[in-house]
């Protein structure tokens, strides 16, 4: 891990170099591009105002991931277990990936206002395909092997699933919970887009419409950094849960 994180530092500032030495040549003015002393200046400056909309980004992305956890777990389960179920609910699961996030958003603040609950709803709409579909594959892969032992011992389906199928499936469950996890925050930031007074999203909004472009790249700096957060802590998590799997 280590060796994975000084990698990420000497690339992070490598970039950072690279940007400044591009906004230095070539005279870009503050209006099109900042330079990052710029920005730095600008995040802390505003630091206490990106903190304040932080706050509701963070709690969006938290109730959203785990209802589509939980929402892909058990749709992934009832296709496992019983076909009607996979044969009318799967293609159902393919459209809601096929229709852009986007082009639902403002229906959902429509429907359900302009609070939290429409931004979760965007939330889930993006992250329950890939933890679904995830599960899902992860428990038709499940070795035939095992399976035949279960049937040697006389297992029904449902002790089939939940001491078979389930924990195999477990390391699929893991590779599309990381997926979403990183999609989760930017998911809302499209629904604080579409309607909001407040979060990252409607900073960024603000911060693009007035070209204070220094706050803008600020905001999401501290955007990229939550993922990365949440994506470390997940993964470390996972690893703990699911000792099994393959490790990078």
């Amino acid at each position: 891990m280590s060796k994975l994180v000084a990698r990420a530092i000497v690339l992070i500032f490598g970039l950072l170099g690279l940007w400044q030495l591009l906004v230095v040549l070539f005279h870009v003015p503050v209006y099109l591009l900042p330079d990052p002393v710029q920005v730095c200046v600008a995040l802390w400056q505003n630091k206490l105002f990106l903190l304040q909309q932080f706050w509701p980004t963070f709690l969006e992305t938290l109730f959203g991931l785990l209802l589509a956890l939980v929402w892909g777990i058990l749709v992934a389960v009832s296709m496992g277990l019983f076909r009607p179920v996979r044969f009318w609910v799967l293609p159902l699961v393919i459209i809601s990936q096929a229709v852009p996030t986007v082009a639902f958003a403002p229906l959902l603040v429509l429907w359900l206002g302009y609070g939290i609950s429409s931004k979760i709803a965007v939330i889930m709409l993006a992250l329950f395909f890939p933890i679904t579909a995830a599960f899902f594959e992860g428990i038709k892969q499940t070795p035939d092997a095992w399976l035949d032992l279960g049937y040697l011992v006389q297992a029904n389906r449902w002790r089939t699933m939940r001491y078979i199928s389930f924990p195999a499936a477990l390391p699929a469950l893991a590779s599309g919970l990381k997926v979403a996890t990183v999609w989760a925050p930017m998911a809302a930031v499209i629904g604080e887009w579409v309607g909001a007074s407040r979060g990252l999203g409607f900073v960024i909004l603000n911060a693009e419409a007035r070209l204070d472009l220094p706050l803008l790249f600020a905001a999401l700096i501290v955007l990229v950094g939550f993922s990365l957060l949440l994506y470390y802590l997940v993964e470390r998590s996972l690893r703990k849960l699911i000792p099994w799997q393959k490790q990078e």
